[in-house]
């Protein structure tokens, strides 16, 4: 018998080469955007900049050339999953550090304003004590049974491929994951007393090129929408 895993969601892993040096500056330039806050605001929640007006790092000069190198890394993941990136514009629409004390989470969520996501790590040692990301199942099309794979007791084999309900990923510096902007992901616990867990996210979303007529249901190039004024009261 051949089975034939159809429809698969693509995530992409990579690696960068960061400089010690130049990482330690932008660390630094990092936890100055931060300033005193550590949460989000509950203790157990991950400090995130986009929700503490720390939203666009890609236009700080200390980090604009890991913004550049994530640019370059998600027109070859578009490339790669057959788009043909001469109809496309790519547009960086935010940017946003994520800092995970002792006992913090991310809780499960997804970006609903964006098309493709990104997180790249500059802290981790790849034990995952510091809180792994964690990519979660958009359906259980091979469960058969509605909730079995996730009931008590069940008579599926625990992570078995065909019927896997998440995916982790260990943190570590130069670690970079691309992946749909509509699939829900989560960070989970820092369990390491003496660690910071320190990661940059990245939204983008993709329009037709200015100069093009879009197609059907891909944006219009935002410099050809007209801005509607709000009526007088």
């Amino acid at each position: 018998m051949e089975l034939h895993s159809l429809f698969p969601t693509v995530v992409a892993t990579d690696r960068l080469v960061l400089d010690p040096l130049e990482t330690a500056a932008q660390l630094q330039t990092l936890l100055a955007l931060r300033g005193d806050q550590l949460s989000n605001p509950d203790p157990g929640c991950a400090w995130t900049g986009d929700l503490n007006g720390v939203w666009q790092v890609h236009e700080h000069p200390d980090l604009q050339p890991l913004a550049d190198q994530v640019i370059a890394r998600v027109w070859a993941y578009l490339d790669a999953t057959g788009f043909d990136c001469h109809q496309v514009d790519l547009h960086l629409q935010r940017s946003w550090p994520v800092f995970s004390e002792w006992g913090q989470v991310v809780g499960r969520h997804h970006h609903p304003n964006a098309h493709v996501s990104a997180v790249l790590y500059l802290s981790g040692d790849g034990s995952g004590d510091e809180g792994s990301l964690c990519l979660h199942a958009p359906h259980q099309c091979n469960e058969l049974v509605p909730g079995l794979a996730v009931g008590l007791n069940g008579p599926i084999a625990a992570n078995h491929p065909f019927n896997q309900t998440q995916w982790t990923l260990a943190p570590e510096p130069g670690l970079l994951v691309l992946f749909p902007s509509r699939l829900d992901h989560s960070v989970i616990e820092n369990v390491d007393e003496e660690s910071l867990r320190i990661s940059i996210s990245f939204d983008f979303v993709l329009t037709a090129r200015a100069s093009d007529r879009p197609p059907e249901y891909l944006s219009p190039h935002p410099h050809q929408w007209q801005r509607c004024e709000r009526p007088s009261p």
